[in-house]
């Protein structure tokens, strides 16, 4: 159906193909899209891809019924994007989120319309199973495709608030050498590569290769540092005839130092202690309680202790055959790895439970609390899929229907800190210390880390067969709809290394019928206004070992529906995509733990509704920009903490806003602005706990010059005021944003 996107059954077929190479369908026609246009009409800046990457999208993305915005390269390229995050800071309604504790994901870690999206990012149509666990790198990054709203008949599980697809880079008819290397302030050294070259013996076979190298020192975060290398080999055969196949690699390897930024200072409050007893808590640090009165520079982890290393694997092959005019056989398989191995200090106000009944902050002394991740996760996957093409009298039908079956397992093992001097682990008393305000350290780090026997693993089988149809009754009208079966099976295992070692482990399933329906009516070819109806649903398992509790597994999914109400418009000879939509999002059955008994329901209810204004493309052949603004309206209906009923859903700011315009001058010159601006956002819906990020507003800039046609020099300045701004919110702590960056780049294309 094409009311939803990242299609688990889009493979890794070349993502970037001449437009020759595909016929677009005419109009009432009854044949595919072109899949993916580097470069059209010859023009240099593309900001207005006509397509998504999705087999099971059959419309332009104009006809798709569906809030979508899609950032293609040129956008990542000339904003000197070095991150997934700041490639999606130019979509509003998306807002960053924390690592937790137990050294939970740091990286990717993501709401879209105010529901957790970790686990709904996607690679090529494959769900990317590492989650929020690691920062993703544009180097082979051919476009990033946002869906808004629920999407499980088209992905599966999760995909509440909506969904990111990754389109890689991969091989096309034609040779093509490119390279940027980039310098900037705070030790900022990047290069990249990207070649792609025909095989001159083997035709319709070509070869394209992208690498990176990346160093940098996080502007205004003293400390904090990133390193990280990739390459990415993919090989097509039969491009340009009826029969298709591609093998494709990525290896990304990163050395950073973790970052879970500064503590809230706690609030006066009243919290449920164990057995449901009333516990006071006192903020006596002499600070007032939420952002602590010190530098955003600051950094309160341990230098002798701290480390992030990741190694992630991603192996495809895909096979695509059109067996005729109408019919199309597409079949993917992939294969991932991410391993990561990380130390991180989670600070916290040292507290004082001496009297009973209360909890005290007496001072601004912080635990550099130990935080482990050694977690190895795995996937398999293959996708399958048919799209037919036929018609019912004057009906013109276009079915995709297909399978997917997927093994994903996920690892964490338990690991202490131990004192050389016994061979125990360490006490409390050795639990190192630093002074929020001095940043002194009051208790050195000692001891060394090691595996202590306990781990925590699942492992998930899921199958699903799914159906869609898109019926054009005639110019005007269109109707879609589709259902998707997943049957899902998880063994879960928890094993404690205690004074009496305690084994858990229970095998659950889940099987879940999700569904999408939509019509499109079409008064003009350049213009459609849809109405959308959507579920999905969250499984307990959904974060695999992340997440994953003996308390919460086996509690039914979570399930959510949608309701979008929009119109999307072409101006300015078709170059100017304009859309708005209304939306409304019900979570009627959300986990919720009641705070007395430790019990985790789906009794919860949760309700996101807003409005959403997009708009991407050129106004003149010089002037193009991309950008939008959500308003979003949540709130916790029920819990079964009554703290939370009637606050904001966590992490949901109310208004968000971006924009990014370019305008080429005279004499191969171009100039570029942009801005960002984020609402106010609270940590978690408990008003009696609850912390609150203000808003922020960014400005960016760019200048490039054109050398020649083969070479482009080009000055980004991000951040460009230096604002201090709250970028990612946790529960116990906040990261800043990064200060003001400043970085050249000269950019190669033969």
């Amino acid at each position: 159906m094409t009311s939803t996107l990242l299609a688990l059954s889009q493979l890794a077929a070349p993502a970037a193909t001449p437009a020759a190479e595909e016929s677009a369908k005419p109009e009432g026609g009854a044949t595919s899209l072109p899949e993916l246009v580097v470069q059209a009409d010859g023009t240099k800046k593309l900001y207005k891809p006509e397509n998504l990457t999705s087999k099971k999208y059959t419309v332009p993305i104009r006809d798709v019924p569906q809030t979508v915005t899609v950032l293609p390269q040129e956008v990542i390229r000339e904003q000197g994007a070095t991150s997934l995050r700041d490639v999606l800071r130019n979509v509003p309604g998306i807002s960053m989120q924390a690592g937790e504790g137990g050294g939970g994901p740091s990286g990717d870690n993501l709401a879209i319309r105010g529901f957790a999206a970790r686990s709904d990012i996607f690679v090529d149509g494959f769900r990317d199973s590492a989650g929020g666990g690691y920062t993703r790198d544009p180097f082979n990054i051919e476009q990033v495709e946002v869906a808004k709203g629920p999407a499980s008949a088209n992905s599966g599980r999760g995909s509440t608030g909506g969904s990111v697809n990754i389109a890689s880079k991969t091989a096309h008819l034609g040779n093509s050498y490119g390279g940027a290397a980039t310098v900037g302030t705070d030790e900022l050294y990047r290069g990249t590569f990207d070649v792609n070259q025909e095989l001159p013996y083997l035709k319709g076979t070509a070869f394209r290769l992208n690498g990176l190298l990346h160093s940098q020192d996080i502007a205004d975060r003293d400390g904090v540092e990133q390193e990280r290398w990739g390459v990415a080999p993919t090989i097509t055969f039969g491009l340009g005839t009826d029969t298709r196949f591609t093998l494709s690699y990525m290896h990304l390897d990163q050395e950073n130092t973790p970052d879970y930024g500064l503590p809230w200072v706690p609030r006066n409050s009243t919290v449920v202690g164990a057995g449901g007893t009333p516990v006071t808590v006192v903020n006596n640090t002499g600070l007032d309680s939420g952002i602590p009165s010190v530098s955003y520079e600051n950094w309160y982890g341990n230098s002798e202790r701290d480390y992030e290393e990741i190694q992630t694997d991603i192996f495809t092959a895909a096979f695509e055959h059109d067996i005729n005019e109408s019919l199309k056989l597409t079949s993917g398989f992939r294969y991932s790895r991410n391993d990561r191995d990380s130390v991180t200090t989670a600070p916290r106000f040292v507290s004082d439970t001496s009297v009973p009944g209360t909890t005290s902050y007496n001072s601004t002394v912080l635990n550099q609390q130990f935080q482990s991740r050694d977690q190895l996760d795995t996937g398999f996957y293959n996708q399958t899929n048919f799209v037919y093409d036929f018609a019912t009298g004057s009906v013109e039908h276009t079915v995709v229907t297909g399978f997917e079956i997927s093994r994903e397992e996920s690892k964490n093992y338990g690991r202490s800190v131990i004192d050389p001097a016994t061979g125990l682990p360490i006490l409390p008393s050795q639990t190192p210390q630093i002074d929020l305000l001095t940043g002194e350290q009051l208790v050195p780090y000692v001891g060394r880390i090691e595996r202590n026997g306990s781990y925590t693993s699942a492992e998930v089988e899921s199958a699903a067969v799914y159906l869609f149809d898109t019926a054009k009754i005639d110019e005007h009208w269109e109707v879609s709809g589709g259902l998707r079966f997943d049957s899902t099976r998880t063994d879960y295992t928890s094993y404690a290394v205690t004074p009496t070692p305690l084994l858990y482990n229970k095998t659950v399933g889940d099987d879940v019928l999700s569904y999408r329906a939509s019509v499109t009516y079409k008064p003009v070819r350049e213009g459609s206004i849809y109405f959308g109806y959507g579920s999905s649903y969250n499984p307990s398992t959904e974060l695999l070992t992340y997440g994953t509790t003996a308390a919460n597994i086996g509690v039914d999914p979570e399930e959510s529906e949608t309701m979008e109400l929009g119109a999307k418009w072409e101006f300015f000879e078709q170059k100017l995509l304009v859309t708005g939509a209304l939306f409304r999002t019900d979570k009627s059955n959300a986990r919720t733990t009641d705070p007395v008994t430790d019990e985790v329901s789906v009794t919860g209810e949760q309700v996101v509704q807003g409005v959403e204004v997009g708009f991407t493309g050129s106004i003149t052949d010089k002037l193009r920009l991309i950008g939008g603004y959500t308003f979003l309206d949540s709130e916790v209906e029920e819990s079964a903490n009554p703290h939370e009923v009637g606050n904001e859903v966590s992490n949901t700011p109310e208004n968000s806003f971006s924009l990014w315009a370019v305008h080429d001058l005279p004499a191969g010159f171009s100039v570029g602005v942009g801005s960002q601006y984020v609402g106010s956002r609270y940590n978690n819906s408990n008003g009696e706990t609850r912390q609150k990020a203000p808003d922020f507003i960014l400005f960016n800039a760019m200048a490039s010059y054109d050398l020649n046609e083969n070479v482009t020099f080009r000055l980004n300045a991000d951040n460009l005021f230096d604002e201090e701004y709250i970028d990612r919110v946790g529960g116990g702590h906040f990261v800043p944003g990064v200060g003001r960056t400043i970085s050249l780049t000269a950019d190669f294309q033969f």
